[in-house]
């Protein structure tokens, strides 16, 4: 192998948004991720909803104006 093409390698911690830590050995310092294997659905057997930055809220209010329109619309009676 050739000398001093790669990376450090050293101890690290992983933790997850659920509080699991897992140490191991990486190029990369402390890691924060989201999801493991501790609390990933795949893995648990548990359907989890996962919202990421306020996905779900963001898809809510984006089409809520459409769901009132259409609600209104069906109010309204029709033209003769």
């Amino acid at each position: 192998m050739k000398a001093e093409i790669h990376p450090e390698y050293h101890e690290t911690t992983f933790v997850c948004a659920c509080g699991n830590k897992v140490d191991v050995r990486s190029t990369v310092k402390d890691l924060h991720i989201e999801v493991c294997s501790a609390c990933h659905p795949f893995y648990t057997g548990k359907q989890k909803l996962m919202d990421t930055a306020g996905r779900i809220e963001k898809f809510t209010k984006k089409y809520q104006k459409a769901k009132e329109a259409k609600a209104a619309q069906a109010k309204e009676p029709a033209p003769n």
